[in-house]
């Protein structure tokens, strides 16, 4: 089962979660910062990235770990904070461009080709003071952070990333407010939030294509995370309605508009406004975009970037009592099936990923595809034998190397999540997804392959896996 030749092999990082340091050398405080530190049980046991896995001190480490197994593209995030610590470039810290220098000069040095994250999840504290993602300022802001990254790194760095998982952030934190800033809009927020997320992708697009593209030769695109939905009973019309919804409200939500023609999906603009009339809004809570908009968002993406980890069934429940939220506008209910083997909040579904690679070519005209992040969390802490982890992440490369020959799908790249145990959100240090066990007790942070980290060395070094179809 060899992938094809120059297939792309690599792990994922990010800033906070990995590199502590959360002050140091003239660092300003990012969201994540405050609202860890804030305490009240928001994070479990209020555990903060303060330290992480000490990668702003431990680069080295991260490096020999990366070479461990052989990894041939390493995607991590620069923090806008330790750049440009009010998040405008009125002042720029050094220090932090050295430090991400190193890192790509390391990653280069060694044959390994850098995928950089401008943003992921870490807004400057000073830019949220302003509204954050809710206020249009943010896109102008976005667009001259990225443009100083283009500038400061573009020269080495090739495959770049606008923002992680937009369609999360957009939920978790300005719906939900179950990320930082940590108040909820419900059915309000994360539509516009998701609105100001598009337009700031699309904006440090054309900045890359029209300054800096001819000279540096790099490719732009964003993450989405997309889970794929299956129709609880098959037999139904409202289940099968109701799984394309989801994958309308979670993947198409942001791939339609950059990808195929500048605005959202149909179904997404009917449901949302159609709920809105039902509670007695005088227009639709999802913002509309102006013609020249539309103009400036489609085609904004030079490959198709995705996040999978898992699958669910999908069953139609009407709102009823017409409350407001974004999932009480999909008008569904997700579970697993009661077959699936669970690790974490992680169903084991392989056969997922394949469906949603095999989706997007015949959705999105056939685009080159990478997987930017795919994993599951180690269900013993304690043991650095992962084997039923690594069942996943086998599988999973059978269901790749299927869409890859069998589907035809146009996919170049693999990014395991994540390198290393590292600060997993809300969810803190109790969910370890690295292919490296982290001591956070020990104040050295010694990184110690767990199995899976052997068996992916051996994938690298094959090319893919030993068995056949």
């Amino acid at each position: 089962m060899a992938f094809p030749a120059g297939f792309g092999w690599g792990a994922s990082t990010a800033a906070y979660q990995v590199e502590g340091g959360w002050d140091a050398d003239g660092k300003g405080p990012s969201v994540w910062d405050t609202f860890t530190h804030q305490g009240g049980e928001r994070v479990f046991q209020n555990q903060t990235g303060d330290v992480a896995c000490g990668s702003y001190t431990l680069w080295e480490e991260d490096l020999k770990c990366i070479k461990q197994l052989g990894l041939t593209h390493y995607r991590f995030s620069l923090s806008w904070s330790r750049l440009l610590p009010d998040g405008t470039t009125g002042f720029i810290n050094q220090k932090g461009i050295d430090y991400y220098n190193k890192i790509i000069d390391d990653l280069l040095t060694n044959g390994v080709i850098p995928i950089v994250t401008l943003y992921h999840f870490d807004l400057p504290q000073a830019l949220e003071d302003k509204g954050g993602w809710l206020s249009e300022a943010i896109i102008e802001s976005f667009d001259k952070y990225a443009r100083f990254c283009f500038s400061t790194f573009g020269d080495r760095v090739k495959q770049w990333i606008t923002i992680n998982e937009p369609n999360i952030l957009a939920i978790m934190a300005y719906d939900l407010g179950v990320f930082p800033p940590g108040v909820p809009h419900f059915g309000t927020g994360g539509y516009q939030a998701a609105h100001n997320l598009i337009k700031a992708h699309a904006r440090s697009w054309h900045s890359y294509d029209s300054l800096f593209r001819k000279e540096q030769k790099g490719m732009v695109s964003l993450a989405i995370f997309a889970g794929w939905a299956e129709p609880a009973d098959t037999n139904s019309v409202s289940d099968q309605e109701a799984a394309k919804r989801a994958i309308a409200f979670c993947l198409d939500f942001f791939a339609k508009p950059i990808f195929i023609d500048g605005d959202y999906p149909e179904v997404v603009k009917s449901q949302i406004a159609f709920m809105s009339k039902k509670q007695g809004y005088p227009s639709s809570r999802l913002p509309e975009f102006t013609e020249e908009e539309k103009r400036m968002i489609k085609g904004t993406a030079d490959f198709f970037a995705v996040q999978y980890y898992t699958s669910r069934l999908v069953k139609y429940q009407e709102n009823k009592k017409e409350e407001v939220g974004f999932l009480q506008d999909v008008e569904l209910q997700v579970f697993p099936d009661p077959s699936w083997k669970r690790l974490d909040w992680v169903y084991v579904v392989p056969w997922g990923i394949r469906k949603l690679l095999k989706y997007i070519k015949d959705t999105y005209n056939n685009p080159v595809i990478y997987i930017t992040e795919n994993g599951l969390p180690q269900g013993d802490p304690a043991s650095l034998d992962d084997t039923q982890r690594w069942e996943y992440f086998r599988q999973t490369f059978q269901e790749l190397f299927k869409a890859i020959q069998l589907d035809k799908v146009n996919l170049k790249l693999y990014c395991a999540w994540s390198l290393l145990d590292n600060f997993e959100w809300t969810q803190g240090y109790s969910s370890r997804f690295g292919f490296f066990h982290v001591d956070f007790e020990d104040p050295a942070r010694p990184r110690v392959p767990y199995t899976s980290a052997k068996e992916y060395a051996k994938i690298i070094r094959n090319n893919g896996l030993k068995e056949s179809l």
